[in-house]
């Protein structure tokens, strides 16, 4: 009879744990689906939270680029209308696209709410970026970038750097059997911010910093899954070398014994770290012009990019910004003649251009945040942070995001 309790005993423990796991799940799925629209504090938008762990990050990524509203994002405002919940990135997330809420969240910045990033994002940019930073941080750093991108260097050195630069990439392109427009425009633009930012020559180079960037870009808005062969791996390790040469570059700069005659954002950088005006590591340092290089030309090309294809499918506008421009090189004693501050600013349709193309592709549409405090909203509770639950200890909130 021993025998054969022994031999009974691990078919009925495994029978009892299978039991105890399988409550658990149920019982983790459950709160999963049902972590109540209702709260003991207010009510919260309608919406999903998807799979567990995985939320609704699948669809989310299945969408391709456009310069529509994105179809995730699309769908969901047909279903649930314009403010509703999702998780996103195992993160839950209220989406805004209404724009009464927007201008709300825009007004009270800084005072209910403050700039926040999903932890994937802050991995790819670096956790100490100027991202999370707030107040005199984002100060310092827009006077230091006015220095070398501000109107009086766009007049003296910027306008003539641009032109250059452009022509000689347009000559580049007349061998070609076709161009892939984004990527082109891209690697031109490049070539002027880095030029400014870190003194970086990319005729005289092997480009290797642009390609690390690339790679950098075709993983950026890919699953975050760190698995050697996809694209968010391809994504990071893109970043590992592009800081890897931009640390050699910044120690080279921190050891020369004299400045540099021309300076750039790298050296503007150091003599702030040496005069020690703000708390500032040379890993935050690093960070913030890993992240002003691909601002700099990744959007700049987008707004390039759209332009363009407006410009196709509108030939009076083509027309139009064509004859301008014509119109500039006729009153030139020389027609090839360097773009002078004069002509720039006369160019009023070609402003009109560029503005309208912004405002019809909003290249960053997307702003993260979350308040500090429970917001009411036309008497819901529809903002970020709203309780869930506490579980072991830890409280589970909302972020927002609003979709300009």
């Amino acid at each position: 009879g021993s025998d054969r309790w022994a031999s009974a005993m691990p078919a009925s423990v495994l029978q009892g744990a299978a039991a105890v796991l399988a409550s658990l799940l149920i019982l983790l799925l459950f709160r999963w689906y049902c972590s109540s629209s209702i709260t003991g504090k207010g009510r919260l938008p309608p919406g999903s939270r998807g799979l567990p762990v995985l939320g609704e990050t699948l669809q989310f990524f299945a969408g391709s680029p456009s310069l529509q509203l994105h179809p995730f994002f699309k769908r969901r405002l047909e279903r649930y209308g314009p403010i509703f919940r999702t998780n996103l990135i195992g993160v839950d997330l209220i989406v805004s696209l209404d724009a009464e809420l927007n201008n709300v969240v825009f007004q009270q910045d800084e005072r209910l709410f403050e700039n926040w990033w999903p932890e994937s994002v802050m991995r790819i940019f670096g956790a100490e970026s100027i991202i999370p930073s707030m107040g005199s941080f984002h100060k310092h750093a827009k006077n230091l970038i006015l220095r070398i991108f501000g109107p009086e260097n766009l007049r003296l050195v910027l306008l003539q750097d641009v032109q250059r630069t452009a022509q000689a990439s347009l000559l580049s392109w007349l061998d070609l059997p076709s161009v892939e427009l984004k990527e082109a425009t891209s690697s031109m633009i490049f070539s002027v911010t880095a030029k400014r930012l870190i003194s970086y020559d990319s005729s005289s180079s092997d480009g290797k910093l642009w390609k690390q960037f690339d790679a950098f870009i075709r993983g950026l808005l890919a699953f975050p899954l760190y698995i050697p062969g996809t694209a968010f791996y391809q994504c990071m390790q893109g970043r590992k070398e592009v800081m890897k040469i931009l640390r050699k570059l910044f120690d080279e700069r921190k050891k020369a014994p004299s400045r540099r005659e021309k300076v750039d954002f790298i050296d503007l950088l150091i003599d702030t770290i040496k005069e020690d005006k703000l708390a500032m590591s040379d890993n935050f340092a690093l960070n913030l012009i890993f992240l002003l290089l691909f601002a700099g030309f990744e959007t700049t090309s987008s707004g390039i990019t759209a332009a363009i294809k407006f410009l196709t499918d509108n030939p009076k506008a083509l027309q139009e910004l064509t004859d301008e421009h014509e119109n500039i090189r006729k009153r030139r004693a020389s027609p090839d003649a360097e773009i002078t501050w004069e002509e720039y600013k006369s160019m009023n349709f070609t402003s009109c251009v560029i503005h309208e193309s912004l405002r019809l592709a909003n290249i960053a549409p997307l702003l993260f945040k979350k308040s500090k405090e429970d917001v009411h909203i036309k008497g819901n509770r529809r903002a970020t942070w709203w309780s869930l639950q506490r579980l072991h200890g830890l409280r589970r909130r909302f972020a927002i995001v609003c979709w300009c």
